[in-house]
C-alpha cells in the first residue's frame, strides 16, 4: 500500500507541475483577430537592414532611392504589413535598421521589400529571418500614429 501511495503521489506531482495554466486575461476574440496560436504567438519575418554595396556619389539618385524607402515604409504600415520599423544607431556591424513584417515567409517579405528602391538599388541590404513573437504586436499600431509630431 505504501508503494501505491508513493506512486500516486509522484504521478499527481508530475501532472500538477506539468499542467498548463490558463491565462485569466485570455480574450478569445482578440486572439482570433490577431491570429494567435494557443501561446499568443505567431510567425513574422524579422529584417535587419545593413549598409549595402552601392557607393554611388549621385546624390540626386540616392535621395530618390531613400525617398522611395520612406514611401515604401508608409505604404507597408498602412497595409498593416510592417509592424515595427526603425533606424539603428551607428554600430560596428553596419546595421542601419530593422523591420518586423506581418507575413508568414521570407519569400513574401522579399516580394514586399523588392519595391523599395533603397533596397533594390543596393544602398541597403536586407537580411531576412523567420521570427516567432507575440501575435498582439501589431496592436500597438493603433497608437503609434498618434505620438509623432514631425514627418520625415
Amino acid at each position: 500500500m505504501k508503494y501505491l501511495t508513493f506512486i500516486f503521489f509522484i504521478v499527481f506531482t508530475v501532472i500538477s507541475v506539468n499542467a498548463q495554466k490558463t491565462n485569466p486575461n485570455y480574450n478569445a476574440e482578440l486572439a482570433k483577430k490577431v491570429g494567435a496560436d494557443d501561446y499568443g504567438m505567431k510567425k513574422f519575418v524579422f529584417v535587419i537592414l545593413k549598409t549595402g554595396t552601392n557607393t554611388s556619389k549621385n546624390n540626386a539618385f540616392k535621395k530618390e532611392c531613400f525617398a522611395s524607402h520612406m514611401k515604401s515604409i508608409d505604404k507597408l504600415v498602412k497595409a498593416k504589413k510592417l509592424l515595427v520599423a526603425g533606424p539603428m544607431v551607428k554600430n560596428d556591424n553596419n546595421y542601419r535598421g530593422i523591420f518586423i513584417l506581418a507575413v508568414s515567409s521570407k519569400e513574401k517579405a522579399k516580394e514586399l521589400l523588392g519595391k523599395d528602391k533603397a533596397i533594390s538599388e543596393n544602398f541597403l541590404e536586407a537580411v531576412y529571418y523567420d521570427w516567432y513573437g507575440s501575435a498582439a504586436l501589431g496592436e500597438y499600431l493603433n497608437s503609434a500614429d498618434k505620438v509623432w509630431k514631425k514627418s520625415y
